[in-house]
């Protein structure tokens, strides 16, 4: 298991939204999904090179600024929507309790 910090995803949202003002990286909400799309496709590359292309899957790895840069954009989008991370993800654990309370499944079949 690894070691976490401490601070709520809406303290961390914070931090983000500090950052991007104090260096003048605001943009458009149509840019911040764009960047998650990108720095998600970062993270899915770096599994697809670490397992040699599925060849080998017990090798995946992803660097953690990797990760790290995935969450930036995450919640810059979030900041960006104006929606607080924090309750998004309450929201979304909720919903996936419900459904395995009702169907023993995490999806929705759809």
């Amino acid at each position: 298991m690894s070691e976490r910090a401490e601070a709520t995803p809406m303290d961390e949202q914070d931090r983000v939204a500090a950052f991007v003002a104090e260096h003048g990286l605001e943009t458009d909400l149509a840019y911040r999904a764009l960047d998650l799309e990108s720095e998600v496709g970062e993270v899915a590359k770096e599994v697809a090179t670490s397992t040699d292309y599925g060849r080998n899957p017990e090798a995946a790895a992803v660097a953690t600024d990797e990760i790290g840069d995935a969450l930036f954009a995450l919640l810059a989008l979030a900041e960006a929507a104006d929606v607080d991370a924090d309750a998004a993800l309450a929201e979304s654990l909720a919903k996936y309790e419900a459904r395995i309370a009702s169907s023993g499944e995490v999806g929705s079949g759809e």
